[in-house]
């Protein structure tokens, strides 16, 4: 799963509904057309126009994020079930973006084998968290958040794409045992390959073990 992804989705605001597609490389991109407009972003609580001037009639903005409006997709996230062929799943989201709320409000459903899997936390560290607890104990979620290469920084991350990934720097990120202390996770910061978002897979996945890095197992 490393080309562009396409994800089918729907954009909701006080002037209507339109079905969208959302492509995102997997990292710190995600870029759809609204409307006739273009709108990019690391992440999807952070959807700006990609050139010229807002159209502030036609949308709300925050920052110069779309704001006041509802961002729902589909896709795909990788789940091994032992004893059997991997299977690709479907994760269906909904993150609302109003003046009702001071967060995001994001949900999040996995579907698998007719039966659905869901969180309503915060951000995608958490949903995923909640989802993978929920799973029959042969099922396992494979992508980056469940990797054993990836950490999130101590001082906290966004809703989704703030996951590092250090596996070019896997020796240093073994020695790794908190925020603190001989071998921090901080010593191995600037070691980082990148970011990239929880729901990614690369060809050197490897499930993560208990008590690894500054966060700890997958799920926990």
């Amino acid at each position: 799963m490393t080309a562009v992804q396409l994800w089918p989705g729907r954009y909701t605001d006080r002037h209507g509904t339109e079905d969208v597609v959302f492509e995102t490389d997997g990292r710190e991109s995600i870029r759809t057309t609204i409307r006739g407009v273009r709108f990019e972003g690391a992440t999807m609580g952070a959807l700006g126009v990609v050139s010229g001037d807002p159209p502030a009639s036609e949308f709300t903005f925050a920052d110069g994020n779309l704001f006041a409006c509802l961002l729902e997709w589909v896709q795909p996230v990788r789940v091994e079930v032992v004893g059997q062929a991997e299977q690709i799943a479907r994760l269906h989201c909904a993150l609302r973006l109003d003046h009702t709320s001071d967060d995001e409000e994001l949900t999040a459903a996995l579907h698998l084998d007719g039966h659905e899997f869901r969180s309503t936390q915060a951000d995608f560290e958490y949903a995923l968290r909640e989802i993978a607890r929920s799973f029959p104990h042969p099922v396992r979620l494979r992508s980056c958040i469940s990797c054993a290469w990836s950490d999130y920084h101590p001082y906290g991350h966004g809703i989704m794409s703030d996951l590092a990934c250090f596996r070019d720097a896997k020796n240093r990120y073994l020695l790794v045992e908190g925020k603190s202390g001989p071998h921090n996770i901080f010593d191995v910061w600037d070691r980082r390959t990148g970011f990239v978002q929880e729901t990614w897979l690369c060809e050197q996945f490897e499930h993560r073990s208990d008590h690894q890095g500054y966060r700890g197992s997958f799920p926990g």
